[in-house]
């Protein structure tokens, strides 16, 4: 019998107030997401992490001082790790499988989680980020953090990285499912779909980070899944920081846009797979504020996909159905997905699919 280890990532989220102020110094610490030589880039994160804290503990304040992500990765892993040991029996797989989290931001890092994957002894390593669609500052930037602390720990196992699952069939229906549960739910409020995904700077997209267009391509395959007619519906981005021009429009000027045409908004998060502070406090309480301000005639919001099983047996179809390769990160099966324009896509040019 062989053993495979999946590792999930995700952005990880303090514990307690204490962790608040690390947890925001270790996110500025990170290349990918401030780009200076070491020395300035920790004197920037520090001073950052000190000023944005006090916010910051009174978003968590209304998750109960910590945030949910931790523990719903965990619950999101159990079921994972099911529904791979399921699959793979059915199929006549000999294999073991064990699912693993870590996190980029805060515990369990990736040194941590490194420890306990080289404990189970695996043949196989699959690294699956939670973020359908790859960015260099998400999947990209936890997908060089575990390679260092696998090295460091001399995990020697095969290792395979899945980028991106953006257009996964399980991915959608999970999400059509959850909006048209919304829909159905406003009956007949005249309303547009605001498909909301994080924001990124602008100069990460121009230099070639494909987020942008994988979240256009999950978009439009949802729109068309729900029924949407092609009116109904906007992309957006939301959770804009500092000064920099942030990809557009954001979700403010789309309500904003929505209050002038005189519709009500259903917000579906589609680049985040649980719920955490950009979706229970930005989104339920700073948006839903925002849309009564605008005095918008409704304001909905669908779930994270959370553990939803249609979503979880597109997690584990991304393991089972993995594409023999080597280690570049790639979709499971093997093709590049994204334009050869985008240059940052880890994947490689040679096998382009069709878009």
């Amino acid at each position: 019998m062989s053993r495979t280890a999946v590792v999930l990532f995700n952005l990880g989220g303090p514990d307690g107030p204490g962790a608040v102020e690390p947890f925001l110094f270790n996110l500025f610490n990170d290349p990918a997401i401030i780009g200076l030589p070491g020395p300035f880039r920790w004197l920037i994160a520090k001073l950052a992490a000190k000023r944005r804290a006090r916010i910051a503990r009174e978003i968590y304040a209304h998750l109960g001082g910590g945030s949910p992500l931790p523990a719903l990765t965990r619950e999101q892993a159990a079921a994972l790790e099911a529904e791979l040991n399921v699959q793979g029996s059915a199929s006549g797989s000999p294999d073991e499988y064990r699912v693993f989290v870590a996190m980029r931001y805060w515990r369990p890092f990736a040194h941590e989680t490194a420890a306990e994957v080289d404990a189970f002894g695996p043949d196989h390593v699959v690294l699956l980020p939670l973020y359908p669609q790859y960015s260099t500052t998400t999947s990209g930037s936890s997908i060089r953090d575990w390679r260092r602390a696998a090295a460091k720990r001399g995990l020697a196992a095969e290792t395979s990285a899945i980028c991106c699952y953006p257009l996964a069939d399980g991915w959608i229906s999970a999400q059509a499912d959850l909006l048209k549960r919304k829909l159905a739910e406003a009956g007949d409020t005249k309303l547009r779909v605001l498909f909301s995904a994080h924001g990124l700077p602008k100069k990460v997209v121009d230099r070639g980070d494909p987020y942008q267009w994988q979240v256009e391509r999950t978009a439009e395959k949802l729109a068309g899944s729900a029924g949407l007619g092609r009116a109904d519906w906007r992309v957006c981005y939301q959770s804009r920081v500092g000064p920099l021009e942030w990809i557009a429009p954001s979700l403010d000027e789309e309500l904003v846009r929505a209050a002038a045409d005189g519709t009500g908004v259903v917000v579906a998060p589609i680049a985040f797979v649980s719920e955490h502070s950009e979706t229970l406090v930005e989104l339920d309480i700073e948006y839903a504020g925002r849309a009564r301000e605008l005095k918008l005639p409704a304001y909905f919001r669908v779930p994270a996909v959370g553990s939803h099983p249609d979503f979880i047996s597109a997690l584990a179809g991304q393991v089972l159905n993995l594409a023999p390769r080597g280690d570049a990160p790639a979709p499971a099966d093997g093709n590049r997905l994204c334009p050869a324009g985008l240059g940052m896509c880890p994947c490689p040019r040679r096998k382009l699919a069709k878009a």
